[in-house]
């Protein structure tokens, strides 16, 4: 049995997110799958939840937190934030904005989605996956889509031309 919620949600996203799934429907069907599938019921709701929660995020990025023309910001991790995510993932995370791939207000959700993860060792393919996730759900996710795809599958920080 599959019992990571981060299983959950990678299955999530290779099979509807990355189509476009209208995340407001029923998700009676998509549930039955993942349970045909192996994923445990209890992992399924916390993956469910944890999505909904970064809709609701993506949906308060009307409210800019930051203004984004500010390119001479240090971010100072907390405590809890430094442990999760680790010099490599916030080396990734600066890679990402230097790129412009994030922004400060997607790096803000990706590092609120990283804390909010049901996992007792976050690594850095979970943060890439959750960068993904955050992306998949910006305006702009057509943009960078190929870039993001190749940092998750590749573990590649593409260059820009």
């Amino acid at each position: 049995m599959k019992e990571d919620m981060l299983e959950v949600l990678v299955y999530l996203f290779e099979n509807y997110i990355a189509d476009g799934l209208d995340w407001d429907t029923d998700h009676t069907e998509i549930e039955e799958e993942l349970l045909g599938a192996g994923f445990d019921g209890a992992e399924i709701d916390k993956a469910f939840f944890w999505l909904e929660e970064l809709l609701t995020v993506c949906d308060q990025e009307s409210i800019t937190l930051f203004n984004t023309q500010s390119t001479n910001l240090i971010r100072h991790y907390a405590e809890g934030e430094n442990a999760r995510l680790g010099g490599e993932g916030q080396a990734l995370l600066a890679r990402l904005m230097g790129v412009g791939v994030l922004d400060l207000n997607s790096r803000e959700m990706v590092i609120d989605r990283v804390m909010a993860l049901d996992s007792r060792d976050v690594n850095i393919d979970h943060i890439k996956w959750v960068v993904l996730m955050v992306l998949s759900n910006q305006p702009n996710f057509d943009e960078v889509a190929e870039w993001a795809e190749t940092i998750v599958s590749d573990g590649l920080v593409p260059l820009i031309h």
